[in-house]
């Protein structure tokens, strides 16, 4: 069997993460498996980026030809919005492949079209990182157009100008026609395409992304603290992410404000934030902030779970939540709401704590539970690990990949 997976990048993103993971996955069970990126950066022969100069720059030049369609739509809502208008070849490429299933990921960044995903005739699976595929050009949204289809009267009161929305979700309507297996790493991303006008009928299955477990295991606390110059006895909450700060979605404003509830409750608490630089003027919080910057290298992010006494994810929205798995396989509690994609990952006060979504007392109260209940024994880092070893393990989730694509070849013949 041999599939062949599409995402824009091989490194960048969570998504990308995701995928490439799937992929190495499906490899070490013996299965064929090819990454087809827009932007490679990693020395890995199965990989697979354009195969020339022009080409790549090309590739890398397609979103900015959409940019005329994004800038006519006046909006408060700064997320990343992809009308994927510019055609490409790659239906007609993976059509005439050997591949014997097509396996999409986040084929945004105008790598693919609405009307190319249309075009594909192998079987193919999508595994949505996002809320893309049954919105109209937004990647997440607070809007319930996703649900009631997107008309002139459910327009959001804030957006103004060419509805790039609307128009995205009727082309995708217009040239969908043929329902593909889609995939979602969270319960509630799969919630949300059963509910939506535009997916409800296609079929969808739940599986976690995952993670080598040989690999993202727990370091000894203070030989990771020591080897990161952090603090050896301060209680340390980890949060972080790629510009997790400056996104909304990623809720540092809501774990601010928990912060401020904490003052007095935890002695010596010090928060270390990864993903992005220190900015140049930040709002005193009330206690030690580190800022690692950009951490290139799993090596050196497993390190920064291992010193951590807990993780703090207060994402509004998150398709799964891969700094909380990351977080559990190196054995590290997590704080969560209890909305979305963290959810399938954090057991209530047993591998850490889901507060009530977007309350910041019930974050407070979870951080300062946490800490208190992990300080002796590590009781719920332990609980934590064990999880990921049995629901997100590289061979746990490659079988269930492999058990789809057998059910997605065999409703093909």
């Amino acid at each position: 069997m041999q599939i062949a997976h599409l995402n824009y990048s091989d490194s960048i993103g969570g998504a990308a993460r995701a995928a490439n993971r799937i992929h190495h996955a499906l490899r070490d069970e013996g299965i064929e498996s090819f990454l087809l990126v827009n932007r490679g950066s990693l020395p890995d022969p199965t990989v697979i980026t354009p195969a020339t100069a022009p080409g790549r720059l090309l590739a890398r030049a397609r979103r900015l030809l959409a940019s005329p369609w994004r800038s006519l739509l006046k909006t408060d809502d700064l997320s990343l919005h992809s009308p994927a208008c510019i055609p490409s070849g790659w239906a007609r490429r993976l059509n005439a492949s050997a591949a014997d299933v097509v396996h999409l990921h986040w084929i945004n960044g105008e790598m693919m079209s609405i009307a190319d995903i249309g075009r594909l005739t192998k079987p193919t699976v999508w595994t949505l990182h996002d809320m893309w595929a049954f919105c109209g050009a937004e990647h997440y949204t607070d809007s319930t157009r996703w649900r009631e289809g997107y008309t002139v009267a459910n327009r959001p009161p804030q957006e103004s100008g060419f509805d790039l929305n609307r128009w995205t979700w009727r082309r995708k309507q217009r040239h969908w026609r043929r329902p593909l297996q889609i995939v979602t790493p969270s319960r509630w991303l799969a919630g949300c395409v059963q509910q939506s006008e535009l997916l409800k009928s296609w079929p969808v299955a739940v599986i976690p992304n995952p993670i080598d477990t040989t690999v993202w295991q727990p370091v000894e606390r203070q030989l990771a603290r020591r080897t990161l110059n952090l603090p050896l006895q301060s209680p340390i909450l980890l949060f972080g992410g790629l510009g997790a700060v400056e996104d909304r979605r990623k809720g540092f404003d809501l774990l601010r404000d928990a912060v401020q509830v904490l003052r007095g409750r935890v002695e010596g608490l010090e928060l270390v934030v990864f993903g992005q630089l220190a900015p140049t003027e930040a709002a005193p919080l009330g206690l030690p902030i580190r800022h690692t910057g950009y951490v290139h290298d799993d090596a050196r992010l497993r390190l920064l779970y291992s010193a951590a006494d807990a993780v703090v994810v207060p994402s509004r929205l998150e398709a799964f939540g891969q700094t909380a798995s990351e977080a559990h396989a190196c054995g590290t509690p997590v704080i969560a709401f209890d909305n979305s994609g963290p959810a399938d990952i954090v057991e209530h006060r047993n591998t850490g704590y889901l507060a009530r979504a977007f309350e910041v007392q019930d974050l407070a109260n979870g951080i300062a539970w946490v800490l208190e209940a992990d300080a002796e024994g590590r009781r719920l880092g332990i609980a934590a690990r064990e999880r990921a070893c049995r629901l997100w393990d590289s061979r746990v989730v490659a079988r269930h990949y492999t058990d789809l694509y057998e059910s997605v070849l065999h409703a093909a013949q």
